[in-house]
């Protein structure tokens, strides 16, 4: 039983481990947005509210 136990707590632990390094990954990744004069979508819709 305590065999059992203690592997079970070292899943656990392991488990914890590599979601904290996941989610710090995860917020360390560095995001980029298109700039404007570059977006194709917001100059079609300029034109599409041009000729309403």
């Amino acid at each position: 039983m305590t065999t059992v136990l203690i592997i079970s707590i070292v899943i656990v632990i392991g488990v914890l481990i590599f979601t904290i390094l996941s989610i710090n990954k995860g917020y360390q990744y560095k995001h980029t947005i298109d700039p404007i004069e570059n977006n194709p979508h917001l100059q079609q819709d300029e034109s599409e509210e041009r000729k309403e």
